[in-house]
């Protein structure tokens, strides 16, 4: 079957950021402007400076302030918009797993096995499904990340400028973050702080990395014991900080890596899970607090286990 053939380029595009844009990032902003343009292209393009934002080169993480002029070049949009599928299990948990909402902003309960954002463009990630079954919503965007395997609260912005205040409150770390681990082995302290420099590194494969490092970020993490088991620990870890990866590097420099870590985890204590049909990693994003970025009131946002962790420390024999 023969493509459609694309629309012929259109011309080179000047945009002046208002408030409805303010702190979004390029690419998203280029996204929503460029519908059927593959990310890879858009991303090629900004990284080859065809994209410019006040006459400058930027990357593709910065983000929008009132009075940018971004230069967008003649692109060729396919006249049939790329369509993107969303698993039904992603969409019932946007659906049904809500905890907090109001005009400003959204909490859900992220499920494991989903990326925040998608990849390709064919795979919906979070933020895509949201937008998708929320058409309505015109500036939904993350206000921060979790990694694809650990569930639980996520933040979700509604207006450009409940973003930029959300944004704020996490850069002064006025954000407090409570997760559940499960760790391997037994962890015989009460409680530690961790507070080890992090860095990024692309490893060999290609696998997105991070190490403890003088040369790398500040990094700082307390983790709690809650109840020991007879081969695991059951900890709350809370981050000060918010690096890639934190928990998990953290957790693995006290000799006791989160359980089912494929990336930082003992792969013998994989094993013995894997074998008992357990297959996510044991990090869940259990709660947070913080104030509204209007109001000022404190909210707190709880997330309850999934039933697969729920059901995995039922089976774990106590200490």
């Amino acid at each position: 079957m023969n493509k459609p053939e694309p629309n012929p380029p259109v011309s080179v595009q000047l945009i002046k950021i208002t408030e409805n844009h303010i702190d979004q990032r390029l690419d998203n902003f280029l996204i929503s402007r460029l519908k059927g343009v593959p990310k890879s292209f858009i991303y090629r393009i900004v990284r080859k400076g065809e994209v410019r934002v006040n006459k400058g080169r930027v990357d593709v993480s910065y983000r929008l302030a009132i009075g940018d002029v971004v230069r967008i070049p003649p692109v060729r949009v396919s006249e049939r918009p790329v369509s993107t599928f969303m698993p039904s299990a992603l969409k019932n948990a946007l659906v049904q797993d809500v905890l907090f909402e109001d005009d400003y902003l959204m909490v859900i309960n992220k499920p494991a096995g989903f990326a925040v954002h998608g990849g390709s463009g064919i795979n919906a990630g979070v933020i895509e499904g949201l937008r998708l079954i929320r058409p309505e919503a015109k500036s939904l965007e993350l206000v921060h990340r979790l990694d694809k395997d650990t569930s639980g609260c996520l933040i979700i912005a509604k207006k450009r400028s409940a973003l930029k205040q959300l944004h704020e409150l996490f850069r002064l770390d006025r954000v407090d973050k409570t997760y559940l681990a499960l760790l391997s082995g037994r962890w015989l302290r009460k409680q530690q702080v961790v507070d080890a420099p992090l860095q990024k590194y692309i490893n060999q494969g290609g696998e997105r990395m991070v190490v403890i490092s003088p040369s790398g970020k500040a990094a700082e993490t307390l983790f709690r014991r809650i109840r020991r088991f007879k081969e695991v620990t059951l900890v709350e870890a809370m981050p000060k900080t918010g690096r890639t990866h934190q928990i998990r590097v953290h957790a693995a420099s006290l000799g006791h890596p989160i359980v089912g870590d494929g990336r930082y985890g003992g792969d013998e204590s994989n094993l013995h899970f894997k074998n008992k049909g357990y297959n996510r990693m044991f990090l869940h994003a259990a709660r947070l607090t913080f104030q509204h970025p209007f109001s000022g009131d404190p909210i707190t946002v709880t997330a309850p286990l999934p039933n697969s962790l729920t059901e995995l420390l039922e089976h774990e024999e106590s200490v």
